[in-house]
């Protein structure tokens, strides 16, 4: 089986300090340690789309020093909420996290993951698109859910496993753990590649 197999071969190492990846790796069935770094997250200009969240995904991957660990399979990771042809940030403020919502709300917007697989041999990326079809929302909805749930912390302003999703989304098309921050399925198919 991919997950014995792995866990043979390799130290696994998560370099995501996100407790969502953490859940989902675990939920793989994979040990792993988390060694989260600190990365400047800005990407080229040129990049759109999926380019970015692939860029930001290598970007900490390769930010990872092997030479200190041969046996290691470092995963990155990262996600953002594409509309409008450009990225929905993690919000810095309660103003602007009502702004995102706002935006978001009636409407379809893509969340895109980037994911990398590194080890001192090889690197593999690949990412997983997930369409969300959020319901007109209220602006006593979104006060409230900002209020309840300070989502500062992720890409679009929301967390689909929150109070939000719940009552906010209509339907998805694509991986729902896409959303929550990790495509398990996906990153479980390219752990065979790299095997």
């Amino acid at each position: 089986m991919i997950i014995h197999d792995i866990q043979k071969k390799y130290k696994i190492i998560l370099a995501s300090q996100s407790p969502r990846r953490q859940q989902l790796l675990k939920g793989l069935g994979l040990q792993f340690d988390v060694q989260p770094l600190d990365v400047d997250e800005t990407w080229p200009a040129h990049l759109k789309h999926k380019e970015i969240a692939v860029y930001l995904s290598e970007l900490k991957a390769h930010a990872f020093d092997l030479s200190t660990c041969r046996n290691c399979l470092v995963i990155t990771a990262d996600t953002i909420v594409w509309l409008d042809q450009q990225v929905m940030p993690k919000p810095k403020d309660r103003d602007e996290a009502f702004a995102i919502l706002s935006k978001l709300s009636g409407r379809e917007h893509e969340v895109i993951t980037g994911v990398t697989l590194r080890t001192t041999e090889k690197t593999e990326s690949f990412c997983s698109i997930t369409k969300v079809f959020f319901k007109e929302l209220s602006e006593a909805e979104i006060d409230y859910y900002i209020r309840e749930f300070q989502p500062f912390d992720k890409a679009g302003a929301y967390g689909v496993q929150e109070w939000i999703g719940f009552i906010g989304i209509d339907r998805i098309e694509g991986s729902y753990f896409n959303v929550v921050g990790l495509p398990v399925k996906e990153l479980y198919d390219a752990l065979e590649k790299i095997k």
